[in-house]
């Protein structure tokens, strides 16, 4: 069983007041949570890496739980996304360890989540940058909710670490006005409309 061992987590979060034209009714809450992790993977070659994608079950859970708190609670949340960054020991691969323990810990937490979980992965040293893409929860074509919260570490990922990263957003980009599918329209059956 590979040690995932959690070096610290942090927290972000962003509540847009403002983004010119009138001022919104409401403003736009987006959060992201980041953990630094050993990579046990570091520096060799592993031909099997999807089973230790359980071993991270817990840490998606304890992230998404820490991240539904700093937004106030489940009540409005209505994007979410992930990502994932290898030090420059691992490899892009080892990133795709966070798609099961990541995705499906909001989606468990979130309940009746159906979209896909937007996700972006890459390789980089100590205060390397990652966009976090968002989507609606329920329905991949509202547009209104495409969008991304960059995060990042000044001292990681380290050579022999991976970060990985939640967010959520609750309420669409301020004055949204590219049309698409609108929320009040989605039916949230396949994830796509």
């Amino acid at each position: 069983m590979p040690e995932f061992t959690l070096r610290k987590t942090l927290v972000f979060i962003e509540e847009i007041q403002h983004e010119n034209g009138p001022t919104p009714d409401q403003p736009r809450l987006r959060a992201a949570i980041v953990a630094l992790v050993k990579n046990p993977f570091a520096g060799k070659y592993q031909d099997d890496l999807q089973s230790a994608m359980d071993d991270l079950k817990p840490l998606g859970l304890m992230m998404t739980d820490k991240l539904i708190g700093v937004m106030g609670g489940l009540d409005g949340i209505d994007g979410y996304g992930k990502a994932a960054l290898a030090g420059e020991a691992g490899e892009l691969e080892h990133t795709a360890l966070w798609h099961v323990p990541g995705g499906y810990a909001m989606r468990e937490r979130l309940g009746e989540a159906k979209a896909i979980v937007p996700s972006a992965m890459k390789v980089g040293g100590p205060g390397t940058r990652i966009d976090v893409p968002l989507g609606h929860i329920n329905a991949a074509y509202v547009r209104s909710h495409f969008d991304a919260m960059e995060v990042g570490v000044p001292d990681g990922p380290r050579a022999d670490e991976l970060l990985f990263a939640l967010a959520m957003s609750k309420g669409p980009r301020i004055h949204n006005r590219m049309g698409g599918l609108a929320v009040e329209d989605v039916e949230g059956v396949d994830g796509l409309r």
